[in-house]
């Protein structure tokens, strides 16, 4: 596949894909469908993922390193046994589940899972969370949607987004304790004026080896690069309006994966854009960094 020859994986359309996780040693590509309710499985040359569904929307995914995989609900945190499909809340969820859910999620470079949370009116009232000692604990508050989370090469920045603030944040991490401190703003972009260029807002993220932060521009069309100044520096435009989230994967980290969503999409974007909902590949120059397995 060329640079920036742009495929999707699959006939597969999610409703709104979300949380792409290329396992570090399965070599399989897992994602979620966040109104579709379930979890997904991309194995090595099949053109239809494994699916399990869930019973309240998963928000995102990591992998265990006992094996399966953690997965964030509306409803709380779960295991689930990927080999035979059994399915256990760890932990219920730290908010009013009748207001909020879990949304965009990752692992530390330590092995601590840090979710965030989205409101359903889209006011201030969401958070990013620490999972520690089998309960959540609120590191950053007032967010909307909270978004991006990626840590950087050497594990002493940390990022994350309000989407709905059009906006990314910095700040720096501790990794011995998980505290973060000094928190700022890495980019912003411009939200949509009439008559004006919309270049979207930033949603999912992932990071390279060099330290840029990639990000999927919701309503853009696009997935940017930026470098550790904040200055984005590469843009890739996509064949869909609403990209999610994007991941490496591959042997070799430089197949870039980035989900997409077609949900509550008008009917006239969705007919100019098939591929709306499919999960897109290309090739990038850059690898990206490995997903990091939870401690548990």
């Amino acid at each position: 596949m060329a640079s920036h020859d742009i495929q999707a994986l699959g006939a597969y359309r999610c409703l709104l894909g979300e949380s792409p996780l290329w396992h570090p040693t399965e070599q399989a590509l897992y994602a979620v469908d966040i109104p579709g309710r379930q979890v997904l499985r991309w194995r090595s040359d099949a053109d239809l993922p494994d699916v399990w569904p869930q019973d309240a929307e998963p928000g995102c995914i990591a992998a265990r390193a006992s094996g399966g995989l953690l997965v964030a609900r509306r409803d709380g945190l779960w295991a689930l046994d990927t080999t035979t499909g059994a399915q256990s809340r760890l932990a219920p969820p730290p908010y009013d589940a009748t207001r909020l859910r879990f949304n965009d999620g990752k692992v530390d470079p330590a092995g601590r899972l840090w979710i965030g949370s989205i409101s359903d009116a889209r006011e201030p009232e969401a958070a990013l969370y620490r999972f520690d000692d089998a309960a959540f604990a609120a590191q950053v508050q007032g967010l909307t949607t909270s978004n991006g989370l990626a840590w950087s090469p050497d594990g002493r920045r940390v990022h994350w987004s309000d989407t709905k603030a059009h906006r990314i944040y910095v700040a720096d991490f501790d990794m011995a304790t998980g505290a973060l401190s000094a928190p700022r703003t890495f980019a912003e972009f411009a939200s949509r004026t009439p008559g004006e260029p919309y270049g979207g807002r930033p949603d999912g993220a992932a990071m390279d080896v060099e330290g840029h932060y990639w990000a999927a521009m919701f309503e853009g069309g696009a997935v940017v690069r930026i470098a550790p100044s904040g200055e984005v520096v590469q843009r890739i435009e996509l064949p869909v309006s609403c990209p999610t989230m994007p991941t490496f994967g591959g042997p070799d980290l430089r197949t870039l994966l980035v989900t997409t969503a077609r949900d509550k999409r008008p009917a006239d974007e969705l007919a100019r854009e098939p591929l709306a909902g499919a999960v897109l590949q290309l090739r990038v120059d850059v690898p990206g960094l490995p997903a990091t397995l939870t401690r548990s």
